[in-house]
């Protein structure tokens, strides 16, 4: 390796801030429009994402059987696979 690295750290610390601060710090509240900004932000991003198809009662109900068929499948072949299986 031909890089060589400084052995001297440099200053990773920020300017020295005062512990006690004479000048008093403005807060900002959160007024009622920042609030109403937020909450429809929200609703058009949830918006947004909506599935654009909805599943019909037919389709959710042929998932469900799939789904319960590839159980049993996987169920099925883990049997198999024990049965057959050489016994050490």
């Amino acid at each position: 390796m031909n890089t060589t690295l400084s052995t001297v750290r440099g200053r990773t610390d920020h300017p020295p801030i005062p512990l006690h601060d004479t000048q008093p710090h403005e807060v900002r509240r959160v007024t009622l429009l920042d609030t109403v900004a937020l909450h429809l932000g929200i609703a058009l991003i949830k918006w947004g994402r909506r599935p654009l198809i909805q599943a019909t009662r037919e389709r959710r109900a042929n998932r469900i059987e799939q789904q319960l068929a590839r159980i049993e499948r996987e169920r099925q072949y883990e049997r198999s696979l024990r049965l057959n299986l050489p016994v050490h």
